[in-house]
């Protein structure tokens, strides 16, 4: 089938297009041009991609100890904890689907045995009125 080019639009306030558009005469190239190259930087360094403005490029070059995205190192008990809670997590929800499983099973054995077993209080009343006298207090 190959490649297909896809079409991207979105909205950008007047002054940030007329920038954008300066941008393109710079450079003497379509306002088109200017986004397909910003798109093919940031899929070609995986979205890292940081705008600087130009005068600030040997700048940031030369200041810029840290990689973008910065990145945090996290302690390895951290990570530990964080992964025995996962785990538990983990085993608390195969618990309770294992428990819900249960009770479902428990409630239609409960419906089956209701309807099996039903037994009505006026045939009871009936029945033992006439085999055993009844006794008053007071």
């Amino acid at each position: 089938m190959g490649n297909k080019n896809k079409t991207i639009s979105f909205r950008v306030n007047e002054d940030s297009f007329e920038t954008l558009r300066e941008i393109a005469e710079e450079r003497d190239i379509s306002l088109s041009a200017v986004f397909r190259d910003y798109v093919e930087t940031l899929v070609a360094h995986d979205g890292k991609v940081q705008v600087v403005p130009e005068h600030e490029i040997g700048e940031s070059a030369s200041s810029d100890t840290e990689s973008f995205p910065p990145k945090v190192e996290v302690p390895k008990s951290f990570v530990r904890e964080h992964e025995r809670l996962e785990l538990e997590a983990e085993h608390l929800r195969e618990q309770l689907d294992e428990y819900k499983r249960y009770v479902t099973k428990l409630s239609e054995q409960v419906e089956d045995d209701e309807n099996d077993n039903v037994i009505q209080l006026e045939d009871l009343d009936g029945d033992t009125e006439e085999e055993e006298p009844s006794f008053r207090l007071g």
